[in-house]
């Protein structure tokens, strides 16, 4: 029997440990950058103050573009609106009076009525005239007689004259042009008055702008709600984002527009985002994403964009993102 040295037995002890270890050694991960999802709240307010009459919707309630998320007591709104379209209807009237031809309908009636009584009468003067004047030629009339009868036509040619101009003025508008166009502006400025109140009455009773989650509601039915105070937060299914750290050696190899992976709990595989926005200063590693690998190195702010889904991420979830 042939002894083996020891020393070659330990050898392949070790060559068969390697072997084993390399065999079961662990791949490398590629490189990760660690962030969270984000949303963009909207925080829906009316322009005014004013009781909280309905808040359709809770907190956690899914909502459709349109959906009416609340509504202030219209009391005061109506009256407005009301009274600015008395105020319209006033100045229209009043542009329209001043429109208006000065003499109504049968008074001009009246006066067309005398111009023609005085047509008839230069029309018999006129004939009168000319057969005296025959006559005149003939020695059978006189000088006097022709006279009377010239000033009988020039009276008739007279009246008939005033009878148009009276019928002229009668058919002018009551105001004049400058008169006119001011109240032509009172009625726009009227109505631009109505649509506001009728734009305030919408206001008061909002809708959801985009389809998304009521994150919070600030108000309850009954109380008083001050301008500009926010009634509902919405947190919009298209408006969510990763935002992620890159180390400083790498922001360089990043673009907006370009694109990224993601990955998370429950996420699908193969997730992809597109970059919007780059910071452009430098920060620590903010405690958010601290670790025993990231810490005290400065890292840039990245925002990637993620697409339109049925069903978004939600806000905080964490994230490891690989660039592409």
């Amino acid at each position: 029997m042939v002894a083996i040295p020891k020393s070659a037995i330990g050898a392949v002890v070790l060559a068969v440990l390697g072997g084993l270890a390399w065999y079961n050694w662990p791949e490398p991960e590629g490189e990760k950058w660690l962030g969270y999802v984000e949303a963009e709240t909207i925080y829906v307010a009316a322009p005014i103050a004013g009781r909280l009459a309905t808040r359709p919707v809770e907190r956690g309630a899914s909502v459709t573009a349109g959906t009416t998320l609340f509504a202030l007591d219209p009391e005061t709104t109506d009256a407005d609106a009301a009274r600015a379209a008395a105020q319209v209807a006033a100045a229209a009237a009043q542009a329209a009076d001043l429109s208006d031809p000065r003499q109504r309908a049968p008074e001009l009636a009246a006066s067309r009525a005398g111009q023609a009584g005085a047509a008839a009468r230069l029309a018999k003067a006129a004939n009168d005239f000319d057969r005296i004047a025959a006559l005149a030629r003939q020695g059978f009339a006189s000088k006097a007689q022709l006279d009377a009868a010239r000033a009988a036509r020039d009276a008739a040619a007279a009246e008939v004259a005033a009878a148009r101009a009276q019928i002229a003025a009668g058919e002018m508008t009551a105001g004049r042009a400058a008169q006119q166009q001011a109240a032509r502006a009172e009625v726009a400025g009227a109505e631009a008055g109505l649509r506001a109140q009728r734009q305030r009455q919408r206001e008061i009773a909002p809708v959801a702008p985009e389809a998304g989650v009521v994150e919070q509601t600030y108000y309850n039915p009954g109380e008083w709600v001050p301008a500009n105070s926010p009634v509902v937060a919405v947190l919009p299914d298209a408006r969510r984002k990763l935002r992620f750290y890159v180390p400083q050696e790498r922001i360089a190899g990043l673009k907006v527009g370009a694109s990224i992976r993601y990955g998370c709990d429950g996420c699908a595989g193969g997730s992809t985002a597109r970059i919007s926005f780059i910071a452009p200063r430098a920060e620590f590693t903010p405690p958010v994403i601290y670790s025993e690998s990231a810490r005290a190195k400065l890292v840039f702010l990245v925002e990637a964009i993620l697409p339109a889904s049925d069903k978004p991420l939600p806000p905080g979830l964490p994230v490891a993102v690989t660039p592409q």
